[in-house]
């Protein structure tokens, strides 16, 4: 790959070996190997032959598979579109939109530019490693593209993954659902992907500090870090100190000796700014608007006052809010714009004894609606940068101030501010209150996945119509753009809430794909292959999130085989019924026990929160193999259960419902939407010694594919399930429907009963 080839044999060679080395290839990488054949063929003589070359940039190693895309992807091209990653702010002002200490540079295009002009920077600082991880100030999920700096500088766009740029490597840590996405991004001649959780593989800490007790080893001088306060956790900064410190307990040196420190660079900003330059996208600054009482359940007076009756149980004069979630939920207010598929806007904010504050900038509250909202719930607006000196200031007028920051929400330029006598470092008041749907708000949940099921009927319907009956091939891009049409016609839909996935055949096996038309990667669905769909809509009164995998032709033994496991573990999850106070965690092992069974497993969690109107990815709950997490699932949370099976290479299935965690008995749901407690007069008593126990109901709307289940391997309680769901959404969705339609009659068709 690294010499130009010398003629037509060769490089018609090269291309039959690459061929000939690998057991399956994608169909898109069989179509590069074609056209480079046919350009092989072409080429007529030895001084044309000559300029002919595999470039090292443009290959990839994807797994076990080779792609050699016909040309590089440019930076909107790439087939893994997650609009994730990144970081915005480069003072210590915290101005939002300052250009200060970032030069105007021309656009730097290759991986090798890139980290020779941010390594230049490096030497000039005297650093060994610098930390560029995929957060922005307020450690969102998904960010805009300014904040993108991790995936300007590495070519990788997906949400969890930090880059570190050593003096003479470049590394990339992500977990499993990114393995296949951030080997084909990444750039291989100049950086190394460190696949976390595998074996033999260190965690991105111990290898900064293995590396720091190495340089202090061979010359005895202290390794340098450079990182940016406001895009990294305040936990970060400490996770890296006590690493340093355990690397040296471990080796031969004195306990006592300092081998590596942590430089802020608060005089200079961002570094991957000064490789960036004038290039760098705008920070957004999209109005917000007011999220109505209907559907908020609650207005800012009653969150104000239940968060002060928290801060004075915790002693708390200040309490800080960073994460952009809990400032929407918090004011009652949404964006869109700021950030693609979330609600949110870039804000922050305050509360004391005597005043709540909204930090933003102007153009965020230029309604004559939201200024009103405001006044009436007594909050104060405050320019963004202003959040720093306000917590300075509390801290200096009060010699009794202590300030509430949750650490695991908050960056640490903010943190930092804190000394840890003045510190309450817990979990925020806003977490389990959005967490918590209230009446109102699980009300707006159940009509958007309503709207959701209309907008997947008609769609479904078009989508096996045109290929099983016009015998046409769609491809994924269409498939997106048609989807997300059916759902933009239902009453409030504002946007989708996430990037959404539509993988044929192999692609579905990439959890994290999106589909691009100027990939190589893009392919077309007929009746030969399956596609996952992983989709969701942002309403102005709910959130949705929905998979299905669907298969309009013959499925393999293999593929019922796997996916009626899927389906068997979906259904365990939903039909528990389990007591208060248990972790999601408990709940994992149903969802993959059939799968196990079979020497099957999937990387991925199977639950995850979701927000009311807001954020398809909330906590502060899960249902996940991960049992660090230990916060209990309680009634009025909203959680997915998503089971899946992934062969590489081939195909993917998820089933994915989002469900609404609930009590058994009607009298405890009669008490809480009452908003009685334990204690009151009314609350139900219960004998001593005796639960309450608690189960889900289905919020997801659609129906699941009927002919892909092996029936040998299904139950009759089973088959029950599904009939009852299937009758469930028949009831809910067909009045919705013109009854001659196209979609009422494949839904009718999609629910009939199995026994």
């Amino acid at each position: 790959y690294n010499q130009q080839v010398p003629n037509t044999v060769e490089a018609t060679g090269i291309i039959s070996m690459l061929v000939l080395s690998k057991k399956r290839l994608f169909r898109p990488q069989i179509q590069n190997l074609i056209k480079y054949s046919a350009i092989a063929f072409c080429l007529s003589s030895n001084t044309a032959a000559s300029s002919f070359s595999l470039a090292p940039s443009s290959t990839k190693q994807v797994a076990n598979r080779v792609i050699v895309p016909v040309t590089p992807l440019s930076a909107n091209q790439h087939p893994f579109l997650v609009n994730r990653g990144g970081s915005i702010l480069r003072t210590f002002n915290m101005s939002s939109s300052s250009t200060s200490n970032v030069e105007a540079t021309a656009t730097i295009s290759t991986a090798a530019e890139k980290l020779e002009k941010l390594r230049s920077k490096m030497e000039e600082l005297n650093l060994d490693a610098y930390i560029v991880p995929p957060d922005d100030p307020h450690l969102s999920e998904y960010v805009p593209e300014a904040y993108m700096r991790r995936k300007f500088l590495s070519g990788f766009g997906g949400s969890a993954g930090t880059a570190v740029v050593f003096k003479n490597e470049a590394c990339l840590w992500t977990d499993s659902r990114y393995f296949s996405e951030a080997a084909y991004e990444l750039d291989a001649d100049h950086w190394t992907l460190m696949k976390q959780g595998l074996p033999k593989i260190p965690s991105l800490t111990k290898y900064v500090s293995d590396s720091a007790v190495k340089k202090f080893l061979e010359d005895g001088k202290v390794f340098r870090v450079g990182i940016d306060p406001f895009v990294h956790a305040a936990s970060f900064e400490k996770g890296l100190r006590d690493a340093f410190k355990g690397a040296v307990e471990k080796s031969d040196l004195s306990d006592d000796a300092v081998v590596g420190e942590i430089d802020t660079l608060d005089e200079h900003g961002n570094l991957v700014d000064h490789v960036w330059g004038d290039a760098r996208p705008a920070i957004p600054t999209s109005p917000f608007r007011v999220h109505p009482l209907e559907f908020a359940g609650l207005s800012v007076a009653d969150k104000v006052e239940e968060i002060r009756d928290e801060m004075e149980d915790k002693k708390a004069t200040l309490a800080v809010f960073s994460a952009l979630d809990d400032i929407a939920y918090l004011f009652n207010v949404r964006a869109k714009g700021d950030i693609d598929t979330c609600p949110v806007g870039i804000a922050y904010g305050t509360i004391t004894n005597d005043e709540v504050t909204l930090y933003c900038n102007d153009a965020k509250v230029v309604s004559d609606d939201v200024k009103l909202h405001l006044k009436e719930a007594g909050v104060t607006v405050k320019p963004y940068d202003a959040v720093i000196d306000a917590v300075k200031d509390h801290l200096s007028s009060n010699d009794n101030a202590k300030v509430w920051i949750d650490k695991t929400r908050s960056n640490y330029a903010l943190s930092r501010l804190v000394p840890d006598n003045a510190l309450v470092d817990k979990q925020n008041a806003v977490v389990p209150m959005k967490g918590v749907k209230n009446k109102a708000e699980m009300e707006g949940m159940k009509r958007a996945h309503i709207s959701d099921g209309v907008a997947m009927a008609h769609f479904v319907a078009w989508l096996e119509s045109t290929i099983v009956k016009e015998g046409r091939s769609v491809s994924e891009v269409e498939i997106d753009e048609v989807l997300t049409g059916y759902r933009a016609e239902q009453p409030g839909y504002v946007e989708n809430s996430f990037p959404t996935i539509a993988g044929v055949g192999s692609n579905g096996a990439i959890i994290h794909y999106r589909a691009n038309a100027d990939s190589d990667l893009m392919q077309y669905l007929d009746t030969s292959n399956p596609i996952l769909i992983d989709s969701g809509g942002q309403y102005t009164y709910g959130t949705t999130d929905v998979t299905r995998t669907w298969h309009f032709g013959e499925a393999t033994a293999e593929f019922k085989d796997n996916f009626t496991r899927v389906l068997k573990g979906h259904i365990g999850v939903d039909t528990m019924i389990f007591p208060t106070n248990t972790p999601g965690f408990v709940l994992d092992v149903f969802a993959r026990k059939f799968l196990w069974e079979a020497g099957l497993d999937y990387g991925h969690g199977t639950g995850h929160g979701v927000g009311a109107a807001l954020n398809v990815h909330e906590g502060p709950h899960s249902i996940s193999a991960r049992f660090g997490n230990q916060e209990p699932m309680k009634k009025g949370m909203v959680v997915s259960n998503e089971p899946g099976v992934y062969e590489d290479g081939s195909f993917g299935i998820r089933i994915e419902n989002l469900l609404e965690c609930t009590y058994v008995l009607d009298e405890d749901n009669e008490a809480f939407d009452a908003g009685l407690i334990d204690g009151d007069e009314g609350y139900p008593e219960k004998p001593p010694g005796k639960k309450t126990f608690l189960r889900f109901n289905k919020l997801t709307m659609i129906p699941i594919q009927k002919n892909l289940i092996d029936t040998d391997l299904i139950t009759i309680e089973e088959l029950e399930w599904i009939d009852n769901y299937h009758q469930e959404v028949f009831e809910k969705i067909s009045p919705l429907l013109e009854k001659d339609s196209p979609a009422f009659k494949w839904l009718a068709k999609a629910c009939s009963k199995f026994i």
